[in-house]
């Protein structure tokens, strides 16, 4: 948690931003596992910890512009309560740490969103992702879950805000980049043939809980890189298998890291994966270049795209215009997925407000395969921190599809692909904050060459 100052700070330039209405934010409560009492990892959702700083459950509060009125809303811990989970401090004690004077009982958030209502007052509140928010919202207001959109000027407004990362949110960021790449290390050196998978994932997690940090997302550590998200942790390491892991910690502030490595089994790449790496590398390191103020991301995207497909035409993977089989969508085959995305107390950073507002300043995404998949497109400004993740993939359902359909057989060499169609995946992700010139590295190195891979096997 921030100083009490920042918290007020911020939710003070919230309301010079939206002007007027009622600003409901509805913090996250505690979930069953598979009954009530046993719970999922408790986690505040990130927008109320960016103004409110709390992360306790069952708290929901409003900021009422229009009768510049800031309330918390919540319950005090009962005495069985306090039995089964020990002192803590009171809801207003809580809530004067983060600069609110003014805190009500939950019970009485219904009443005062009814007399907003009665008023004819505008009610601003954020698209809600759970199942607890969404039933919240149709008791406090009357609307139907399907109808319960959020409102544009407060998701616009949060978002101007939380883009741009304060020296405070950096230095959290960057500690949780370097737990994350010591986590990426440790994997890197113990990583053996024989091994199952979980055993890799096991080693991370306890640099991960050695300082006090969570997951910032289910890790993906597996021989089957090909698939994007894939969280089955129960294969055999074989001798001649690629690991690839997308993990990132987290840390009690909220704050994440995420980075993605791709490591031989063996000592060394093999000639065939070293060549494939070799192209992933070429198309990160150019877009890792091209960062810096004022750059469309989607132009780095397309940039790194091109620098593949040159990469696989030298292989006979592909051929013809570089230029048009990007613009077409041919590189999509090999390329199914963004470059990267926005990160910060969300690793896709805001994602539950709409890629639509928060990677793509209200205009339309693309329809086309892989091109789709890119959550940010909008200029780069100082400020920003995301991530670097190009990949090199052969999914042999996706192959088999697209070459029965004869996709793209100007750019596309099928009958070579299919020698490739067991490889799996390439994945190699690093995180950046843009510069008022450039951008620079969060956190310590990973390894990111073949020669650096190998110096820890």
């Amino acid at each position: 948690m921030f100083s009490k100052d920042t918290y007020m700070q911020r939710r003070a330039e919230l309301k010079a931003k939206v002007g007027s209405g009622v600003l409901l934010f509805i913090g996250n409560d505690e979930q069953g596992l598979n009954y009530e009492d046993n719970t999922f990892r408790y986690r505040q959702d990130s927008t109320f910890l960016y103004y409110f700083g709390l992360s306790f459950a069952g708290l929901s509060a409003i900021i009422d512009i229009d009768e510049d009125k800031t309330i918390i809303f919540g319950d005090e811990l009962t005495i069985d309560s306090i039995v089964w989970m020990g002192t803590q401090p009171t809801l207003h004690e809580k809530a004067e740490a983060v600069g609110v004077a003014d805190t009500r009982p939950s019970a009485e958030i219904a009443s005062y969103i009814a007399k907003v209502a009665e008023q004819g007052r505008t009610l601003h509140y954020l698209p809600p992702y759970r199942a607890e928010h969404k039933l919240k919202l149709m008791d406090w207001t009357g609307v139907l879950p399907a109808r319960q959109e959020g409102s544009v000027p407060f998701i616009k407004a949060v978002v101007s805000q939380r883009n741009i990362k304060s020296p405070e949110e950096i230095a959290e960021i960057e500690k949780a980049c370097n737990v994350t790449a010591d986590m990426h290390i440790t994997a890197m050196k113990v990583l053996r043939p024989g091994m199952y998978e979980y055993e890799v994932v096991a080693e991370m997690n306890r640099v991960a809980e050695m300082n006090n940090c969570e997951l910032s997302f289910a890790t993906i550590a597996t021989v089957n890189g090909q698939t994007l998200h894939n969280h089955y942790h129960g294969n055999l390491v074989g001798p001649e298998d690629l690991f690839l892991i997308d993990a990132g910690a987290e840390l009690p502030s909220g704050y994440c890291g995420d980075m993605s490595s791709t490591i031989p089994a063996g000592k060394k790449f093999t000639p065939r994966q070293r060549e494939i790496y070799l192209i992933q590398n070429a198309m990160h390191l150019a877009a890792v270049k091209a960062l810096q103020p004022g750059i469309p991301y989607m132009d780095v995207y397309d940039l790194s795209a091109r620098v593949m497909v040159d990469g696989l035409k030298q292989l006979g993977l592909m051929k013809g215009d570089t230029e048009a089989a990007v613009r077409e969508g041919a590189h999509a085959l090999f390329y199914p997925h963004g470059l990267g995305h926005l990160m910060g107390l969300d690793v896709h950073d805001m994602e539950n407000l709409g890629e639509v507002w928060v990677g793509y300043g209200g205009k339309p995404k693309s329809t086309q395969f892989g091109r789709k998949s890119q959550r940010l497109a909008v200029p780069l400004q100082p400020g920003f921190t995301l991530t670097v993740e190009p990949g090199i993939y052969f999914i042999p359902e996706l192959i088999d599809l697209w070459q029965s359909q004869n996709r793209f057989t100007d750019f596309i060499n099928y009958d070579k692909v299919l020698e490739y169609r067991d490889f799996g995946g390439i994945r190699n992700e690093e995180n950046y904050l843009i510069t008022d010139n450039g951008a620079r590295r969060l956190g310590k190195k990973i390894p990111l060459t073949p020669e650096e891979v190998e110096s820890l096997r």
